[in-house]
């Protein structure tokens, strides 16, 4: 089976009203492209809960900040294709830039989640998770999935979403995905191409580093703060140049207390000019 492109809003709605005439459930895997084996998992995920999948391959301005990669963010559409060709994927949507943003960037109208858009990730890189609601809400409307599914890697995202998508009452299942990773446990990434080779035998650090916060941190008697301290301590000696280190609770991220059970240790650093994330979530 062969992927049909779509790259235009006609083409898009003309094959969503077809599926929607068949009855036929949507699922839609939003991505920025350069796809890995992560990307092909929330594909293979997708399909266990519809009955034609689509993708979408944009890179969004909207969520990259002042000297943040966007301009060398690895675009590979050709190759792409060809990756979903071999996976049979049923659609895949490309919009162009222009095409999202026919008036630019700066005057479209954004979505924002108040206060978990603002924590995390969200200190460190203002504005960016406006520009992923902004996107995803645009694309929800264009797909109409009945169920959309996002990796669990970037966790906070996924629990934006969530509540967007509960908040603004939008009739679309959220499917969160199992980190894919590599054999020594990195995170799969787009991102890990940037790292060089020493750097890139030094990032599973990171994963090994929150495997024993979590560990560490079912103990009756754990110290959340100090585990968080000497996380970043460890990665600072192993060259990481740490944004935080969190524990926080997994359906909302708030602070947990000594009650909560369902926990998530999430962190973000940079290794060289890589900026990583990770996370691995636990019952307490």
């Amino acid at each position: 089976m062969t992927t049909v492109v779509l790259d235009s809003l006609t083409k898009l709605r003309t094959w969503v009203k077809e599926k929607k005439q068949k009855a036929q459930r949507i699922g839609f895997v939003p991505t920025m492209g350069n796809l890995h084996a992560g990307h092909l998992n929330l594909m293979d995920l997708a399909h266990q809960h519809a009955d034609v999948v689509i993708a979408s391959i944009f890179v969004n301005p909207m969520q990259f900040g002042a000297g943040e990669d966007y301009e060398r963010y690895p675009r590979t559409l050709a190759e792409d294709i060809q990756k979903l060709n071999q996976h049979h994927l049923d659609a895949v949507f490309t919009p162009t830039v222009d095409l999202i943003y026919p008036d630019g960037v700066a005057p479209h109208t954004r979505v924002h989640v108040p206060n978990l858009s603002d924590i995390l990730c969200g200190a460190h890189r203002p504005g960016h998770f406006d520009g992923v609601a902004t996107i995803v809400t645009k694309l929800f409307n264009l797909v109409q999935p009945d169920v959309a599914v996002f990796g669990q890697k970037d966790y906070q995202q996924l629990v934006i979403i969530r509540k967007m998508v509960r908040d603004l009452a939008l009739p679309i299942d959220i499917i969160g995905a199992p980190i894919a990773r590599e054999p020594d446990g990195l995170a799969m990434s787009s991102r890990n191409q940037y790292l060089t080779p020493d750097e890139r035998r030094i990032a599973p650090v990171l994963h090994h580093t929150l495997k024993t916060v979590a560990q560490r941190a079912i103990a009756p008697d754990s110290d959340w703060s100090m585990l968080e301290s000497w996380a970043a301590e460890t990665l600072t000696a192993k060259g990481f140049v740490v944004d935080y280190v969190e524990i926080r609770r997994q359906h909302d991220l708030a602070r947990p207390t000594p009650n909560d059970k369902a926990l998530v240790v999430l962190a973000a650093a940079k290794l060289g000019q890589t900026r990583l994330i990770d996370n691995i979530t636990f019952q307490k």
